[in-house]
């Protein structure tokens, strides 16, 4: 995966271009939504995704190596390990839901009901992701924005 190039002043303090650095990949926001479903395992996630072992062994290893994923032993004969989401991959959620609704509205699949559902697993109701402004408790897209630099 090719790195977005940070060494640019309008890109190194955008945190919109620091957070694509991370993870602006398509396979890496793939594993990232498998592992909020409770993948852990290689092999999981390879079965999954139908992704080449050599694609998936970078993109985990980028993701360890970004903070997303940390590497646990589930076996020592032979060697085994699993990727579990630290708090800054699990942080992540929230994104994936709002992409998923986006996609949901504006690139609908030919036939939308095989597209999944995501359910509150304690209520069974389906969940409907908004994104509000913590400060003003405005849905963000509702309110006009301008960018302010920080000093």
């Amino acid at each position: 995966m090719a790195k977005l190039p940070l060494n640019k002043p309008n890109l190194a303090a955008c945190p919109i271009a620091r957070s694509i650095a991370v993870f602006g990949d398509a396979w890496s926001m793939l594993i990232l939504r498998d592992a909020h479903m409770g993948l852990t395992r290689f092999d999981e996630f390879r079965t999954s995704l139908g992704i080449a072992p050599s694609v998936l062994t970078k993109r985990l290893a980028t993701l360890v190596e970004e903070g997303l994923f940390e590497k646990r032993y589930y076996s020592e004969h032979p060697p085994r390990e699993e990727y579990l989401l630290t708090p800054a991959g699990q942080e992540i959620l929230p994104i994936l839901f709002m992409l998923g609704d986006w996609s949901r509205r504006h690139k609908p699949y030919d036939d939308p009901s095989l597209m999944p559902a995501f359910i509150d697993s304690e209520t069974g109701a389906e969940i409907e992701p908004i994104v509000i402004d913590k400060n003003t408790g405005i849905e963000i897209g509702k309110l006009a924005i301008k960018r302010k630099r920080k000093v």
